[in-house]
């Protein structure tokens, strides 16, 4: 009898896949060869027309869900969403997720070997963009043969990939969901990843990004650059209600170095866990793909312009109380896809949690997107 829930993918093996073909980069250099670990979830039809594509967001990766053992607390991280009878439905879809390129969970990155060297790659793995990473997803696609994606989905920096796929290859997805995202950064979310990059850089243990070779990992700046990150992703509200001003004991010590406040507490147990499971070197390539995606900045800003050869029916999504990518970014994107003449769908759902409301299971936001996801047509 299986130990897991009825409406669970179940127990996952994530894959792998080797690529020899050099793959080439916006940045003018290339990858002569490299891996994608990816999992999937349901079963290929037989005329290949189901496949969906998960993309993941910034410190994502390809386990999205289902468990690895039978003893794993905590599935994948949009297993709310994904499974037999959710929102995306493994009864009729084949779930494709992935660790991006320049990850640090298995697919090639920064920190994996350089063949060339025996070494880890460190600081000289190639800044990675949006479209990059879309054209790595493509030669997955071919490996598994497929041909086109009945949708492409992805929250945050993944409903930019997704946004990128209906654009790079307008006939390889019937339908691109994008949510929680924006068609491009503003300054203010610019300067909050320069702000976690430095944090980064500028730890005595980063040595230029070959800390690798000294046996060390810039732990300080990392936890601070997760610190900066997840204040930008919960809303005040969700803040307050967590934590308000509560202390951990009823002492005020009077100094600097004390943890007093919860939401000390929490910031730092956040820093401290996501330092010792990912990488810096792949936080500053994510965070400068985020920095660089603008599809509308080769149409000298015309974003309509930039959208034209789409092909997909698009659905965006948005949250009340996301700061960080907020529902008038959202509109910007509907307004360029209706003004390019795309069949577009749009909902702003009421959420106090912010940002992470795309991984959360907020009711009217499940049902929406299971009610988009039904209608969706797997024998095409």
């Amino acid at each position: 009898m299986s130990t897991f829930p009825a409406d669970s993918v179940g127990l996952v093996t994530p894959q792998r896949l080797s690529f020899s073909e050099p793959l080439k980069l916006a940045c003018g250099k290339s990858l002569e060869q490299f891996e994608l670990v990816y999992e999937t979830y349901g079963q290929l039809n037989a005329s290949r027309s189901n496949a969906l594509l998960i993309c993941h967001a910034l410190s994502g990766h390809h386990h999205a869900a289902g468990f690895h053992s039978a003893d794993e607390r905590k599935p994948g991280w949009w297993d709310a969403c994904i499974g037999p009878g959710k929102a995306i439905d493994t009864n009729r879809f084949f779930v494709v997720s992935l660790n991006n390129l320049g990850g640090c969970h298995g697919s090639t990155g920064p920190s994996s070997i350089n063949p060339a060297t025996g070494k880890p790659y460190g600081a000289s793995f190639p800044v990675l963009t949006v479209e990059d990473w879309v054209h790595s997803q493509a030669l997955l696609a071919d490996q598994l043969g497929i041909d086109t994606w009945a949708a492409v989905v992805g929250g945050s920096l993944g409903g930019m990939q997704a946004l990128q796929w209906a654009i790079s290859y307008p006939q390889r997805i019937r339908h691109c969901l994008a949510i929680a995202t924006a068609p491009k950064l503003s300054a203010q979310n610019i300067a909050f990843n320069e702000v976690a990059r430095q944090a980064i850089i500028t730890d005595p243990d980063f040595h230029n990004g070959d800390y690798a070779a000294f046996g060390v990992i810039p732990k300080r700046g990392l936890m601070l650059a997760r610190m900066v990150g997840h204040i930008t992703y919960l809303s005040d509200d969700s803040m307050g209600e967590k934590f308000g001003r509560e202390l951990r004991t009823d002492v005020l010590n009077y100094d600097f170095t004390s943890v007093e406040f919860q939401v000390e507490s929490y910031l730092r147990y956040q820093g401290q866990e996501f330092s010792e499971r990912f990488d810096a070197n792949t936080y500053l390539l994510m965070t400068k793909a985020l920095d660089y995606f603008d599809p509308a900045g080769a149409h000298d800003g015309n974003l309509a312009k930039a959208l034209e050869g789409i092909q997909a029916r698009c659905m965006v999504m948005s949250f009340t109380t996301d700061w960080r990518f907020s529902p008038a970014r959202s509109r910007e994107l509907v307004d360029a896809l209706l003004a390019a003449r795309k069949q577009v769908s749009y909902l702003e759902i009421e959420a106090a949690q912010g940002h992470d409301a795309f991984l959360l299971p907020i009711p009217r936001y499940v049902q929406a997107l299971q009610a988009y996801m039904n209608r969706i047509e797997v024998n095409a």
